[in-house]
């Protein structure tokens, strides 16, 4: 799927925005994989998001690389919601602004 042909069920920019929640991310890449809007990259936790994790979600990140999904890009989702759909952890939803 490309940015110019989005899914049918899609709505407007600026509307929506994902949310990752921090304690279930595994940073496997599915949202990367499947956004056609390239909203998503996954990175090395920024130091204030690694202190705000408890400690069997600080454990579940170690174990998985320290690395998770961030938003980079807020305002090109189009609320598509494969980005929801492809996540294994169930870790990111939509919230509207």
């Amino acid at each position: 799927m490309s940015a110019g042909a989005p899914p049918p069920d899609c709505r407007e920019t600026g509307k929506v925005v994902p949310v990752v929640d921090r304690s279930r991310c595994e940073g496997k890449k599915d949202c990367v994989r499947v956004c056609p809007y390239d909203v998503f990259e996954v990175r090395a936790l920024d130091p204030g998001d690694r202190a705000a994790l408890g400690g069997f979600a600080r454990l579940k990140l170690w174990m998985h690389g320290g690395r998770q999904a961030y938003v980079k890009a807020p305002a090109d989702c189009h609320a598509c919601g494969l980005c929801v759909k492809a996540c294994p952890e169930h870790a990111i939803t939509l919230r509207s602004l």
